[in-house]
């Protein structure tokens, strides 16, 4: 019975947890942009998010950006061709479009170029909302144009003139009742923050000041990500060391909590895991990036509160392995394990690891053969790509698997 009433009150949990999230079961999403979706670097760490937060969440991704795209299209064929051949066809129920970098044309602020990008994004919307009438979509305010750790290429920078194209999505959006993202301040100000750390370091987040690396890409997949009302919260435990009971679990379900004069015991069944940050941590200009915004606090907190513990010092030990000393001072403030090498994190760090391959698979297929060949009448294509489908799909089936929580089992050992 207490098995019973534990997984009905797990089951209410992930249902209340889900509910405020824009992503829904049976969402198919296309990422569409130019060569920063490209990159496929946010929509990657978005994917990862969404597999490892909401586990049992029923949603695809694909990924359709195309380097030096705009609103018109580009090197992947006209605007109309590459909504119908890159979006249209997989049915998508959100979309998320980034396109501007190359719109502005790298220079000063002109109207008609402007015009030409309103009058694009226009037709653009048109097209989606008569071939798909329920989509939801997200207007992404592209990312910035680095005009922080180098000086402007001339008066008032490049970036000044992304951020006139991007508060125009702001009105399209109160027309169409799309979401807006913005990707370009929040990282203009780590970018800003990071420089007075770390003034050549900080050029490492966003390298040629128009691609941005591993760091620079969190930072715009967190935003995406609050746009989309995602939570911070892992998983919350707080013990109270001196009775040795537990006060308040969420997003775990908590059980088997002992406490003895080594320490204290317990396991947990948690609803989900902790996002990944991309491996290796010496990457860049990735970790600056982190440092100088509010990610872990934000995005990713993973929280267990020991009060009134008995003991100065702990070993915590989770599935066998130590993570880690900590004071009771330091547990009773809370110590947020997504910060630290748990079995969790290396569960995660897999899911990671499948989200990269089957998105690279998927654009083997697209990108390297049925583009460039499907005009060439080969017999044996169609049966690659399908196998390149089945590939695909098999990673997908790995990567829901491993972002499965499991039992974990939770030692703190009085040191």
């Amino acid at each position: 019975m207490r098995k019973i009433f534990s997984l009905l009150i797990f089951m209410q949990m992930l249902a209340y947890s889900q509910a405020d999230f824009y992503l829904k079961s049976g969402d198919v999403v296309v990422f569409y942009g130019d060569s920063i979706t490209d990159q496929k670097m946010y929509t990657v760490l978005v994917e990862t998010y969404v597999r490892t937060r909401f586990p049992r969440l029923n949603v695809k991704f694909i990924h359709s950006g195309w380097g030096g795209d705009t609103v018109n299209g580009g090197g992947g064929g006209g605007i109309d061709e590459r909504l119908k051949r890159d979006v249209i066809r997989y049915k998508p129920t959100v979309m998320t479009i980034m396109l501007g970098m190359n719109d502005g044309r790298y220079r000063a602020f002109d109207q008609a170029i402007f015009d030409t990008y309103t009058k694009g994004y226009d037709h653009l919307l048109e097209v989606m909302k008569k071939a798909a009438p329920e989509l939801r979509l997200t207007l992404i305010q592209p990312s910035p144009y680095d005009d922080v750790t180098r000086a402007p290429s001339f008066a008032g920078g490049y970036n000044a003139v992304l951020l006139r194209f991007s508060d125009h999505l702001k009105t399209v959006a109160e027309k169409s009742g799309a979401v807006v993202a913005d990707l370009n301040r929040p990282l203009v100000a780590v970018l800003e923050k990071a420089k007075l750390t770390d003034e050549k370091g900080a050029q490492a987040i966003v390298p040629d000041r128009v691609h941005p690396g591993w760091g620079g890409h969190l930072i715009m997949g967190e935003s995406l990500l609050k746009a989309w009302g995602a939570p911070a919260v892992v998983s919350t435990v707080s013990i109270d060391g001196r009775s040795g009971k537990l006060v308040s679990a969420s997003r775990t379900v908590v059980s088997a909590l002992s406490a003895d004069a080594v320490g204290y015991h317990w396991q947990q069944n948690d609803e989900a895991l902790p996002m990944p940050l991309p491996v290796p941590s010496s990457l860049p200009g990735l970790m600056l990036a982190v440092k100088s915004s509010d990610f872990e606090e934000s995005m990713n907190r993973q929280m267990l509160e020991v009060k009134n513990a008995k003991a100065a010092r702990y070993l915590l030990k989770i599935n066998g392995l130590s993570v880690g000393e900590f004071t009771s001072a330091q547990l009773a403030e809370g110590i947020n394990l997504a910060e630290s090498e748990t079995p969790m994190m290396k569960q995660a760090r897999e899911v990671f690891a499948l989200t990269v391959k089957r998105t690279n698979v998927h654009n083997l297929r697209w990108r390297q053969l049925e583009v460039p060949l499907g005009q060439e009448n080969l017999g044996n294509l169609p049966s690659i790509l399908d196998n390149l489908n089945e590939l695909r799909d098999e990673l997908e089936a790995r990567q829901i698997a491993a972002a499965q929580p499991g039992t974990t089992r939770y030692e703190l050992v009085a040191q």
